[in-house]
């Protein structure tokens, strides 16, 4: 029995050291060929990702169509022999330089995107007038965008690409702070300040801790701050314009009337009768409380009465000033006559 035993272990164990022997080979190359494919894929995923994130799928979509149908393909296609290893490997890598081709392509239109969006930023904030007071932060965004551009001309296009949002960032943050400068400004050229003092003086608390906070380099809240002043600028400029609004139309009203005690409405029909079209569009866009467009249209309907008021006081004058003539020539005629009879008259005795 022992016998049997042992005779039975030793097959198998014999059976066992001829297998492994035999397939020891076959699991190399299998591991070798994995390995392959597995390089060529990764290869090929390096060179897709890099063409992502420049966005060539939106600059070439049907290109990037027909290199997705590549790369796909060879992630299908059989691998039980050392040929069509060969043959996934070789899509792998045509896929690979296909994604690094429609990069190539891609950089420069992506690189000439990001600029447009910076010097478009960057012409918004110049105008506003705000760098004017403020030089220094122009030029320190204008450095970073200098460095992006050193980035890009010495082919590092990823270091380029967040140096670039850097600038960008920096440009609207620059510009956040103009809206502010913008709204600060048209409140007091508009006059608005009197209409609400209490939400502009806080505004402008608000808007220097803003400016103080974004010299300390903490920039997140300078911008926090900034945004905050600007809603309260922009309250008193909404306030502002319904005050102003409500001026206007009260204004407008009682040169209306004057207009209508001169008889404006009659003397000078059509100059009245334009005004009344402007001054229902007003009240109409008041009632709407449209109180930016309603002020200045009774602005204008103000201005047409009082010019309907000027032309019927100067048809007034001209029309009395005929009948003046008229009456002297009358007199002079009636002069004319008396003497003429009392030549007459003489001559007849």
């Amino acid at each position: 029995m022992k016998k049997n035993i042992v005779i039975i272990m030793l097959l198998i164990l014999t059976t066992l050291i001829f297998v492994s022997c035999k397939s020891t080979p076959d699991t190399q190359e299998q591991k070798k060929s994995i390995t392959i494919i597995i390089e060529s894929k990764a290869k090929a995923e390096a060179a897709r990702q890099r063409a992502v994130d420049f966005e060539s799928p939106a600059y070439f979509p049907s290109d990037w169509e027909l290199i997705e149908a590549q790369y796909n393909a060879a992630g299908e296609m059989p691998s039980s022999n050392a040929a069509e290893i060969q043959q996934i490997v070789a899509e792998y890598n045509a896929a690979a330089a296909s994604y690094d081709s429609i990069f190539e392509k891609t950089v420069p239109l992506y690189a000439q995107a990001r600029e447009d969006e910076i010097l478009s930023t960057r012409d918004s904030l110049i105008s506003s007038g705000f760098t004017d007071y403020f030089p220094e932060y122009l030029k320190a965004a204008d450095d970073i965008t200098l460095e992006a551009l050193e980035q890009y001309e010495a082919g590092d296009y990823y270091k380029s690409r967040d140096t670039a949002k850097k600038a960008l960032n920096e440009y609207e943050n620059l510009l956040a702070g103009a809206h502010v400068y913008l709204a600060r400004r048209e409140v007091i050229d508009r006059d608005f300040v009197k209409y609400d003092e209490a939400n502009f003086a806080k505004a402008d608390v608000i808007s220097q801790t803003a400016l103080d906070k974004w010299e300390a380099g903490d920039k997140d809240a300078a911008v926090e701050n900034a945004e905050e002043a600007q809603l309260r600028y922009n309250l008193v400029l909404s306030n502002g314009w319904v005050n102003y609004a409500a001026e206007r139309k009260k204004y407008t009203a009682a040169e209306r009337e004057k207009a209508i005690a001169e008889r404006a409405n009659i003397a000078s029909r059509d100059i009245f009768s334009e005004a009344e079209a402007i001054l229902n569009t007003a009240e109409e866009n008041f009632s709407q409380k449209n109180y930016n467009e309603a002020s200045l249209q009774y602005t204008d309907a103000e201005a047409l009465f009082a010019i309907a008021r000027q032309d019927t006081a100067e048809k007034r004058r001209k029309a009395e000033e005929a009948i003046r003539m008229a009456e002297d020539k009358i007199i002079e005629s009636n002069d004319t006559a008396v003497e003429a009879q009392r030549v007459i008259e003489g001559g007849s005795r």
